[in-house]
Order: C-alpha cells, then structure tokens, then sequence
C-alpha cells in the first residue's frame, strides 16, 4: 500500500467525496481541486489533518498545501479517484472567459516546468564547461547536449499542446499533430506562403506558446461540433479527420497571425514598461510583493509572460530573478526569527522552512509562520524590495526559468559571469536585509512560548507571591482549554486560558485596563490589564467567516475598560444556527511573564465569578 494512501483516503472524505471532485491538479507544493460544492468540504479539518500545511480556497481553485512531495501524493489520490492524470485535470467549472484563460495557462505551465528548467539549468552548465575548457563548443559531446537545451525551447508549442488539450476538450495527439505541423519545415517561418489564395504572413511558431493555445482553445470546440454532426458509427474514422481539416487552416489563418500579435504585445509593453517606468520599479515591486502574490493563488500567472521574454529577448529582464530574490527573502526573514526564537519547537519550525524558501519553495514559510506571525511579511518587503532594487539598477537578467538558490547558474547566460555575480549580491542583500529586519521586528509575544532563562533564580516565598484575577467575559459552560476544538488554542500555543459554552449575549472586561485591538469581524478583541496581563477574547470559533454578523462591540482600541463592563453583544442563536460553536474563548497571550495561569474550578459561570487567577510572582 502506498505510504499516501490513508492520508489521501481522509482528503478526499474531508472534501466532500469522491462525487465532489470534479477536477484536480497539482503544483509544486499543492493540490489543486475543482470542487462542485465547496460547501460540502471541511476546510477546518483539512487544516488540522496531520501532513497538511494549510487550506486556501479562493477564485482560483481550492487548494490543499501539502509540500514539496506533492506528486508522489498527487499520483496515489488519482489512483484512488479511478482518474487518469488527464481526467483529473479536466476542469467544467463555468467562469468568467478572461479567467477561465487565466486558470488554464496558468494551470498548464506547471507540468511543462520540469523541462524548461532541466533546460534553463543545462544552458548554465554548458556554459561554465565551456568556459573552464574541458568540452569545446565545437565537439559533439558539447552539441548533442546543446540540442537537448535547444529543443526544450524550440518545441515549446508541442509541451504546451500536450498540456492544455485535455483542459480545452481536445484530443492531446491532435494537439501535438497541430503544433508538429505549424513547426514544420515548410511552414514555421517561412515567407510567401499561401492557403486557399491568402497570403500567410511570416510567423515564427518555435519558442512560442499562445498561438498553439488559441489553436487547442478552437480545436476544443471543433471536437463538439463533430461529436454532434458526425454519426457515431463514423465517429472513429472521420472525427480526427474533420477536426484537422478546420483546426489546421483556421490557425494559419486567424489563431496563429493573432497569437503572434499578442504574445508581440506583451513583450513590447513589458518592454515599454521597463523603458519607460525602469525595471528597477518592477523588480522592487514584485521581489517586496510576492509572497501576497502567492497567497492568492497567482504564483504561476508571471510564467506566460517570462515564457514570451525569454522567447524574444533570450532572457528575462525582471521576473524570475524577482522571484528568486523574493524567495531568498523569504528564508532570510525565517532566518531571523531563527536566531530570535527562545524555544526548541519554534527554532526547528523556523529552521525547516528558511531551508525550502532558500531552495525556492515558500509556500510553507508563508502558510506556515508568516501568516500566523505577520511581521515576516514586512521583512521580506524590506529584504525583498532592497534586493530587486539592486538588481533592477544594475540590469540583472535571467536566462532561463530557474528560481532558488539552486538556479542561480541560469544567470550566466553565455558566459555573461558579471550578472552572476550581480544577482548573487542581490540575493545577498535581499538575504541579509530580511534577516536584520526579521530580527529586529522580532517574534510577537504571544507567540513566543518560552522566556530566555533569566540571571539568576530568587527563591520565591508564599509572603512575595502576588496574584490577580480576571473575572468572567461571559455567563456560561466551563470548557478546559484542551477541549477546545481549535488547536491553535487547544495545544496552548496562543497561551493558557478557558473556554465557555455561553448562555448569555453580554461579553463583558474581564479586567480594569485598556483595549489593545478590537478584529474588524468583532469576533475578537485584545486587552491588557492594569498589572500588564494581556488577554484575548475570541467568541466562538471561525466566527472570522461571519464577517461582523451577529457581533456588536461597544468599545474600540485606546478605550479604558472596568471589570465587569459590558464591552459587547452576541446573538449566539444566530451564530449557531449559521453552522458556528459558540465556545468563547480567553487565554493570556503573555502567559510566560507570569508564575502561573490557573483556571476555574467552577464548571458553570456568572458575571462576577472569577475565571482566571494570574500568579504574578
């Protein structure tokens, strides 16, 4: 049995079952799922299965982040579901046109990546080979292996082809015959030709990717019309025949002139972007931002556009190195929370991901640590923005698709070592700045579960003991924090606390002090006491969902509270009957400032029992 089987048996029962599925592919880190109702999958249990990094579910597809096995899970959930790769990749889910295209471009350069950076990374070995002398580009050895490079990119069409077919409702070998045609000798660049006595202007087809696109695109709605119009019995015969006599002249035509154009478009306005507004703007932009670019779901939209540059210019002035940087970034900011963190659970945690960032997989440094601590985003912003700034200044390229540290030889190009070396000092200083601002941002308090080991250890007495107590938020059900079914609050990670099934709609201060924040949902609010306890009220749990409804606060940030006044108001039948526990939870978020936090001993709650008592030394 394969070592992903039971994990995948639970994913696909946590998203609704097997008649649910309606489509699933994968990327580097995670699983991507067209869903027919998004409703019946467990986004929360997904969350809190062990293996799962963590579950975004947006326009793009609801997407599972596994990490960077996720083909050898991908392979075994296929085998479960009965699909093919190709079936599981077919997607019907209605959209808006333009993002519709988006998905499938986006969605088909995924598999075709293994190849263009096999390639990309074999262009720069070949070139520092060449240059210590050991294979002259004039040997065959050299040659044979120059041809593998080449023909990635010449036959760029066919990958494309192959990968898109089966998303457009097109037979992938029809595809791939298409694309073999318009690379043809007689055909792929060549002058004077003519269809029907039309005049086809000259295109060049290798290196290219959109013209064999809106080819599959119209083939795909070809294959409809025949299935409708040609009897079953002669479906076999002349179906493929039919399709190619339409799909072959309509690309020569329309698709492949209009493809050209476009993908001519795109490059002169990044170009007009670049000349106009400078690079360095974009590399900056894009190095400070991509890590909210990704969590969007949006990581690979960029990969057309590279594609077409590296295709026109033979190198990509901005993207790809904006990635690295930004990746490199990510590890420098995890780096410094390394070095900042007090605790063995938090050290390995930070050190296991500034590794993979390095290597140019972020997604667990993002969905793992930066959207728990924020302030990782601010230092990738400063690390990464200061880094593509250097190198849109000094004209850094890339010339290949290669992100991480690992594909920095695909900055040699053709011996060009001196943008080597300037991107190896861009991702230096994005390294380097992040980790400095990282660690100088520091950890959140909450967050940061042990205290450094103080000087030295005084004896405590029961005369210098002082304690206070926090009265109740809320009349209710005592619920023992382990109970919680939230496990950020449930493993005592935010911090010791309590929680209450409620029977009242009163949230009152549990303490006299003053509001740190109140969440724009109001499902939360923060407080701190005048002895400097610092309390987190959340009211019931993923109430985030609700978005505000239901929930009235009466106080706001900077505002002083008294115990027991009432701070806000709950209609928890609402909050119920919308599918949502009620259970309000209080925890000390800087439980480590204090000898000891200790709960009620009471099972039931009215306003002026005591809920917690706060041992202070």
């Amino acid at each position: 049995m394969n070592q992903y089987h039971d994990f995948n048996e639970q994913i696909i029962k946590l998203v609704g079952g097997k008649a649910n599925i309606q489509a699933v592919v994968h990327c580097m880190t995670r699983l991507r799922f067209t869903l027919k109702d998004r409703s019946k999958a467990d986004t929360k249990k997904l969350q809190e299965l062990e293996g799962v990094i963590d579950v975004v579910s947006n326009n793009v597809a609801y997407q599972i982040i596994v990490g960077t096995h996720v083909n050898d899970v991908y392979k075994d959930l296929i085998d479960q579901l009965g699909m093919s790769g190709d079936e599981a990749d077919q997607s019907k889910t209605k959209k808006n046109p333009i993002k519709a295209m988006l998905d499938v471009i986006s969605e088909s350069m995924n598999p075709i990546l293994e190849p263009i950076i096999c390639a990309g990374l074999l262009a720069a070995f070949l070139s520092i080979i060449s240059l210590t002398g050991l294979i002259s580009t004039d040997s065959s050895t050299y040659q044979i292996f120059d041809a593998l490079r080449s023909a990635v990119f010449y036959f760029l069409p066919i990958l494309m082809a192959m990968s898109c077919a089966k998303r457009l409702g097109a037979s992938p070998y029809l595809a791939v015959v298409l694309a073999a045609t318009i690379l043809s000798e007689p055909i792929n660049n060549v002058s004077g030709l003519s269809l029907f006595g039309i005049g086809l202007p000259q295109i060049t087809y290798s290196n290219s990717f959109i013209p064999i696109l809106l080819a599959v695109w119209f083939m795909g709605y070809v294959t409809k019309f025949a299935k409708k119009v040609i009897p079953k019995s002669l479906q076999y015969f002349m179906s493929p025949l039919v399709i190619m006599l339409i799909t072959l002249p309509a690309t020569l035509l329309v698709f492949g002139p209009l493809g050209f154009y476009i993908g001519e478009g795109i490059i002169g306005f990044f170009n007009l972007l670049m000349d106009t507004i400078g690079s360095w703007f974009v590399m900056m932009l894009y190095s400070a931002l991509q890590p909210f670019i990704i969590m969007l779901g949006a990581g690979n939209f960029i990969m057309p556009v590279v594609a077409s540059l590296i295709a026109a210019n033979g190198y990509d002035p901005a993207f790809i190195s904006s990635c690295t940087i930004s990746d490199i970034a990510v590890g420098g900011a995890m780096l410094g929370y390394f070095l900042r963190a007090r605790n063995l659970k938090q050290k390995q945690l930070f050190g296991t991901v500034t590794l993979s960032a390095i290597l140019g997989v972020t997604e667990p440094a993002i969905y793992g640590v930066f959207v728990k601590f924020r302030r990782p985003f601010i230092a990738v912003m400063i690390g990464g923005g200061l880094g593509g700034l250097f190198a849109g200044l000094t004209g850094v390229k890339a010339y290949s698709i290669a992100w991480g540290l690992f594909g920095l030889p695909a900055y040699i190009g053709e011996g060009d070592f001196m943008n080597l070396w300037l991107m190896v000092a861009a991702v230096a200083i994005s390294f380097i700045g992040a980790t400095i601002a990282a660690y100088m941002l520091g950890i959140p308090v909450e967050s940061d579960e042990v205290p450094a080991v103080k000087e030295k250890e005084q004896p405590v007495s029961s005369e210098m003991i002082r304690s206070t107590a926090l009265k109740s938020v809320v009349e209710g059900e005592v619920v023992p924090l382990n109970e919680i079914n939230d496990q950020a609050f449930s493993t005592g990670a935010l911090g010791k606390g309590i929680g209450i099934k409620p029977i009242s709609h009163v949230i009152h201060s549990p303490i006299d002090g003053e509001v740190l924040t109140v969440f724009p949902t109001k499902h939360a609010i923060g407080l701190r006491s005048d002895q400097g306890v610092e309390v987190l009220i959340h009211i019931g749990i993923d109430t985030v969902s609700l978005e505000g409804k239901y929930f009235t606060m009466n106080v706001k940030q900077g505002d002083r509270v008294r115990t027991g006044q009432p701070i806000g108001e709950v209609d928890f039948e609402k909050v119920r009957e919308a599918g949502y526990d009620p259970t309000t939870i209080v925890v000390i978020t800087n439980t480590n400032d204090f000898l000891d936090v200790i709960p009620t001993s009471n099972n039931q709650l009215v306003k002026s029992d005591d809920l917690l008592n706060i041992v202070l030394q």
